[in-house]
């Protein structure tokens, strides 16, 4: 029987499916790196004593790079590569949210993503959250935060 650790990785790659779209950011260590320098609170994680149950990556970023990713001129992976450290961001990029489906459907994701943006808006001027959806799921839990949050929500619209 696979951990929740290697269910969570299984699940990455069936809903992102990262190996056979370069644009996307591919998260390894050296992106959690990354992640973790720009804001402590852009990587969430929620686990029991079998492991993790639930991870949510957030960006974040400038409205710059949120208007070139919105229009098509930056790929995700290049809204991690022209976001630095230091920078005063106004923007955050819902990232990923992954919820076991056994947990799904309690609020896990919303709680975690809220908690991830409140603690970047008490560091910096967010004014905008921004996000490109893999699923009706994806797309409902971005407005779901955007309204808690109080803050617009731009949408990249989803590949077919």
């Amino acid at each position: 029987m696979p951990t929740n650790f290697e269910r969570m990785i299984q699940l990455a790659d069936e809903v992102f499916d990262v190996k056979h779209d370069p644009s996307q950011i591919a998260v390894n260590e050296e992106v959690l790196d990354r992640l973790r320098a720009l804001h402590p609170y852009a990587i969430r994680e929620s686990k029991n004593k079998d492991g993790p149950i639930a991870w949510i990556l957030v960006i974040p970023t400038t409205s710059e790079v949120m208007k070139g990713f919105l229009d098509g001129s930056l790929f995700e992976k290049d809204i991690l590569e022209k976001t630095q450290p230091g920078l005063v961001f106004s923007a955050i990029y819902l990232c990923s949210a992954l919820v076991l489906p056994e947990r799904q459907g309690k609020g896990i994701a919303i709680k975690l993503t809220l908690e991830a943006v409140d603690n970047i808006r008490k560091d910096h001027p967010i004014a905008a959250l921004y996000c490109w959806p893999f699923s009706d799921k994806g797309e409902r839990l971005a407005k779901k935060v955007a309204e808690l949050c109080r803050l617009p929500l731009q949408i990249r619209p989803r590949q077919r």
